[in-house]
């Protein structure tokens, strides 16, 4: 990737979860391996390290994904820097996605030139990062920021997590398709009924029929997404009293599709709900860079662990929000430099 966020080259695979944490590092290797031999010699000797952008909890220091709920059991402390760095013969740097997503949005996106922002996802999950005085908020133990797990409610649908009521469980697409194929077994969604039977079975339902459902009046639906919206409005007013934000950029598919939709009624809440000294400075508006976010924040995730100054960054590999993905100064998928 070059400074100005452009890429030399992208790769994409899927991520095979499902066959384990060997199964995904090896993907991992191999898509850096093809995406370093896209480019030319003088690109591919000058590579300076590799960025790599995973779900958390992890830990970015020692370079482990530690427990991230949505990549099976097994996946538990994968050393997956250690072994990039070894695959490749490079310096090779671990952060949470969202993190990295941040990092993205702040140098080429919709935070540039800020440097107190809260950065949202609302897609599969629902996750964050805190940025604050132009740096990344890590916490003494490097994992602060997982803003989808803040609780909003005293009770509701537990979360993937095992938590109750947090952000992620009202407004995540696994959370919503849960809900979905829960009104299907109570009969209590004519749409959703309907669309399950057009798709084969329940199982296949998503987010995205959800959300179709609301946009065509099924009374079911406009509740599950209206209670979505506002879980999201009220953990936005939560981040900004606790991190005095002065931008929340809200990225992720289903805040891309939602668009206004979503993004009104946080306005809006921030508005009503916030104290005014808080609030008169936070502006709620769109991520950027969509879902190529990653790839360009881990141009600078290598360059700031390195130390700043001119580097050359490479290859990455394109993973599911809900896997790892490799990148060599980008996020999924791309060769940086």
């Amino acid at each position: 990737m070059l400074p100005d966020g452009r890429r030399l080259s992208r790769v994409e695979t899927g991520t095979p979860s499902a066959d384990g944490p060997a199964a995904v590092v090896r993907a991992c290797q191999e898509t850096v391996a093809t995406a370093r031999a896209g480019v030319p010699d003088e690109v591919a000797t000058a590579l300076a390290g590799v960025g790599i952008s995973s779900p958390g909890p992890l830990d970015p220091g020692a370079g482990v994904v530690t427990e991230p709920p949505n990549l099976g059991p097994e996946f538990h402390d994968v050393p997956l820097a250690a072994a990039l760095a070894e695959s490749t013969g490079l310096s090779a740097f671990l952060d949470r996605d969202t993190n990295v997503a941040a990092l993205g949005e702040h140098a080429f996106g919709a935070a540039r030139g800020v440097d107190d922002f809260i950065y949202l996802t609302v897609s599969t999950g629902v996750g964050g990062a805190v940025f604050t005085d132009g740096r990344l908020f890590h916490g003494p133990d490097g994992i602060a920021g997982e803003l989808g797990h803040v609780q909003v409610a005293l009770d509701g649908p537990r979360c993937g997590c095992g938590g109750q009521a947090h952000v992620e469980s009202f407004a995540g697409g696994a959370s919503l398709a849960r809900e979905a194929r829960a009104l299907v077994a109570a009969g209590a969604s004519p749409f959703l009924v309907e669309r399950a039977r057009a798709l084969g079975e329940p199982a296949e339902l998503s987010a995205k029929d959800v959300a179709d459902g609301s946009l065509a009046g099924d009374p079911a639906c406009v509740e599950l997404m209206d209670r979505a919206r506002r879980a999201v409005a009220a953990g936005c007013v939560g981040y900004v009293h606790a991190f005095n934000p002065h931008r929340i950029v809200i990225g992720g598919s289903i805040a891309e599709a939602e668009g206004d939709r979503l993004l009104a009624p946080i306005r809006a809440a921030v508005e009503r709900d916030v104290f005014p000294v808080f609030a008169r400075r936070v502006r709620v508006v769109p991520a950027g860079l969509g879902g190529d976010v990653s790839l360009a924040g881990c141009h600078p995730l290598v360059q700031s662990r390195l130390g700043g100054g001119e580097l050359t960054i490479g290859s990455v590999t394109s993973m599911p929000s809900t896997a790892p993905a490799v990148t060599a100064g980008a996020s999924p998928g791309g060769i940086s430099r």
